[in-house]
């Protein structure tokens, strides 16, 4: 089973038993979270989407602070001695996915 699943503003295409990183949700490790906000489901061949989907996406908090790698903002004006330097980790949650139903 397939389903497109919207989770913090993006869009993620998710199935059973997968685990992903997603932008931070509140919530401790082992929390269950749910999503009910599918767009489309592939059961076996059977597609739905739309607002004809029904469906909730039920998963569990793996890790729920993972940083990821370190983005660098660097500006710099030539002959003018001016530097910037910035830079920041964005943080994401480790959920898995445990059933579409």
């Amino acid at each position: 089973m397939l389903a497109v699943v919207k989770i913090a503003g993006q869009q993620f295409k998710v199935q059973e038993g997968q685990s992903l990183y997603v932008p931070h949700l509140q919530g401790k490790t082992g929390d269950k979270v749910e999503f009910s906000e599918v767009l489309f489901v592939d059961n076996g061949g059977a597609v739905t989407a739309g607002s004809a989907v029904k469906a909730t996406v039920k998963a569990e908090i793996i890790s729920d602070l993972v940083q990821g790698d370190k983005v660098i903002a660097f500006k710099m004006k030539r002959r003018k001695g001016f530097r910037k330097k910035h830079g920041h980790r964005t943080h994401y949650t480790r959920i898995k996915i445990e059933s579409i139903a």
